[in-house]
């Protein structure tokens, strides 16, 4: 997983709350389990005109025009700003995993639902969480100037607007340790490989009663 510390990217605005996980990705785009791929596929009902279906090729699809990652500048956004509780729903981990391969790094809302929020920092995704009066200041912002980008410094737990006005936002610290090391639970484990198997030799030699076949 890529280590996050710092980004600055073009935000783009998603203005309503309760967005759920199947909003973000619909339920038959979940036969896979890989990680990759789904981004063709994000917001799917929001961002098309037709109903998709999973191996389409979405370049051929009619496109909805007032969807905003339909539209230029934001077709290119790394941080999408949202309402109060994204990601309500399912506990379905292709929702980041969908975000993610579209090209966003961090998420900003008033809240995130629970198991949403904690999956975002598995799959490499900051999700900010910024008092609700902040976040439809920024959304002004954004509608006045498309284009806006942010700056989110992870280490020092600030989201920077364009004009310099410094927002903090606070993490758990373990959350934040695995997000900039590049960390998931397996990858966390997996530091700790050569004690594993040494381990797995010393048990053996012990207990070789527990081995057999």
């Amino acid at each position: 997983m890529e280590p996050f510390r710092q980004h600055k990217g073009i935000v783009a605005p998603l203005e309503r709350a309760n967005v759920d996980t199947d909003a973000i990705i619909p339920k038959q785009f979940l036969k896979s389990i890989k990680r990759t791929g789904f981004g063709d596929n994000l917001f799917d009902e929001m961002r098309y005109l037709d109903h998709g279906e999973p191996g389409q090729d979405c370049s051929q699809r009619p496109k909805n025009p007032d969807f905003v990652l339909n539209r230029e500048p934001y077709c290119n956004a790394t941080v999408l700003l949202a309402g109060r509780n994204f990601g309500c729903g399912s506990s379905r981990e292709h929702a980041p995993w969908a975000l993610k391969d579209f090209g966003f790094r961090v998420l900003i809302a008033p809240s995130f639902a629970d198991i949403f929020y904690n999956n975002c920092f598995k799959n490499g995704l900051l999700p900010v969480v910024l008092p609700e009066e902040t976040v439809e200041r920024l959304f002004r912002a954004v509608e006045a100037e498309p284009g806006y980008q942010l700056a989110v410094d992870l280490p020092a737990q600030t989201v920077t607007t364009p004009s310099g006005e410094v927002l903090a936002f606070d993490i758990d610290g373990f959350r934040k340790h695995m997000l900039e090391q590049g960390l998931d639970e397996i990858g966390l484990t997996l530091q700790h490989a050569d004690a594993i198997r040494a381990y797995e030799e010393r048990r053996r030699r012990e207990a070789p009663w527990l081995f057999r076949a």
